[in-house]
């Protein structure tokens, strides 16, 4: 989903999720994915409350302004959000392939003007780091 440059992702959130298919090996891909990985723009207690809704595991760190607001209310502010460490690790793939995208200048700068165009732009720096990646001799 392709959205303005200057607009947050995180109110996409849930738009994005509803449109993701994970493929396996056999059958039809799966609308529900095991878990999200996410930084902590997308810790809101509404994407929390969807990925529950939705049985999708939040790998997504609490902020620490959430957290001190949760714990200033005592036992009234509930139990902290579950978090896996060990899977958030994983989370930094997702950041360096998007560095490797970003390493083209107008796609980092969105100076394309139509979303055809940037949307090209993507297609076509994710092309060639699919080639690259099948063509490496490591």
């Amino acid at each position: 989903m392709l959205t303005p440059g200057q607009a947050g992702d995180c109110p996409r959130f849930t738009t994005v999720l509803d449109k993701i298919r994970v493929a396996g090996p056999v059958g039809r891909p799966r609308t529900r994915p095991t878990a999200v990985a996410a930084d902590k723009a997308y810790s809101s207690k509404a994407n929390r409350a969807y990925l529950r809704r939705r049985r999708i595991g939040a790998v997504i760190p609490e902020k620490s302004d959430q957290q001190a607001n949760r714990k200033k209310k005592g036992s009234a502010g509930g139990r902290p959000a579950a978090f896996n460490p060990e899977r958030y690790r994983q989370h930094n793939t997702i950041e360096r392939c998007f560095q490797k995208i970003k390493a083209w200048r107008g796609l980092a700068t969105r100076y394309d003007k139509a979303p055809e165009s940037y949307e090209a732009g993507l297609y076509l720096r994710g092309s060639i780091l699919w080639l690259r990646l099948l063509t490496s001799t490591t």
